[in-house]
């Protein structure tokens, strides 16, 4: 089955540098923030705060690791199950997703051994990423009028974590690089080079977003569409494949221990409250039974 085309679009890109400058220059690039959540539930940040001397330190030497053979990938100093392939619950060509990534929690950054030549990088880009995704979440929740210490108290380094990506040359066009999903957190924060390939929904059609060399790409997931009572959107995305060119990225993701109640921050209330344990207990239930995620509808009162 043939991908559907996407037409090529920029996402909203906010100056984050106007945090900074206090009174109405700051209050505007808050609701910049939230009012893209809202309608797009992505958007780029530039003066983010994270150097570029960080990100392309990262860049290169994940371009380094995944360059090793693939046996040598396997037994990196990376905890056990850090490194991962395809898409082992695939049962048909759609759901088959054409990438290789390293999954690291961020308590185990530190842990990363240092004949990786990844573990000091790696550890700068996660604490400067992850005051990124704190603030953001601050942000968007002050612009719902709602305290914003819930994220710092329930989000913390054994839940978040980091992905390196790769999605090598395709020859096959109908396989996607990481199949239509929305992400299972409060945000992600994602770094990715110039080949492009991230694509999303709005408005029913699929757009693919254009890459920008200075922007870190933000977007919503679906905790905190169901946290914000469905004001803030987690929505459909993909990463299709280039027959010619390797893709690389890096994502954090911003995610609760797993006894942490998820409920809306007002009534009426879309969703009836669960813990981050039985949503992605279900998602995995879903993805073993059907081949793919439902997420929050499973969860409608």
């Amino acid at each position: 089955m043939a991908i559907e085309s996407a037409e090529e679009c920029e996402l909203p890109l906010i100056d984050l540098s106007m945090l900074k400058l206090g009174g109405s220059e700051s209050e505007e690039c808050k609701a910049q923030i939230a009012r893209a959540s809202q309608e797009w539930g992505f958007f780029q940040v530039i003066n983010h705060g994270i150097s570029n001397e960080i990100l392309e330190n990262m860049r290169r030497e994940q371009v380094d690791i995944f360059k090793k053979p693939f046996h040598e990938k396997e037994n990196m100093c990376f905890p056990a199950g850090t490194y991962r392939w395809g898409s082992l619950s695939a049962t048909c060509l759609r759901q088959l997703s054409w990438s290789e990534a390293f999954h690291v929690p961020m308590n185990n950054v530190s842990g990363v051994s240092d004949n990786t030549g990844l573990s000091p990088t790696m550890k700068r880009f996660a604490t400067t990423v992850s005051h990124l995704a704190q603030k953001l979440a601050e942000i968007l929740a002050e612009k719902m009028g709602q305290e914003s210490t819930y994220f710092k108290e329930n989000c913390v380094p054994s839940s978040c974590y980091l992905r390196m990506n790769r999605y090598p040359p395709c020859p096959v066009p109908e396989i996607p690089g990481l199949m239509p999903h929305t992400d299972s957190d409060f945000l992600t924060i994602v770094h990715q080079d110039q080949i492009g390939g991230l694509q999303l929904v709005k408005d029913g059609k699929w757009f693919a977003a254009k890459p920008n060399p200075d922007a870190l790409i933000i977007n919503i997931g679906d905790l905190f569409q169901a946290w914000s009572n469905n004001v803030y959107k987690s929505v459909e995305h993909r990463v299709v494949t280039n027959k010619q060119a390797e893709r690389f990225s890096t994502a954090y993701f911003l995610c609760p221990s797993y006894e942490t109640k998820i409920q809306s921050c007002m009534e009426p209330s879309v969703y009836k409250q669960f813990s981050f344990r039985e949503f992605r207990q279900q998602v995995q239930q879903d993805v073993m039974n059907l081949g793919y995620k439902i997420g929050l509808p499973r969860f409608v009162i």
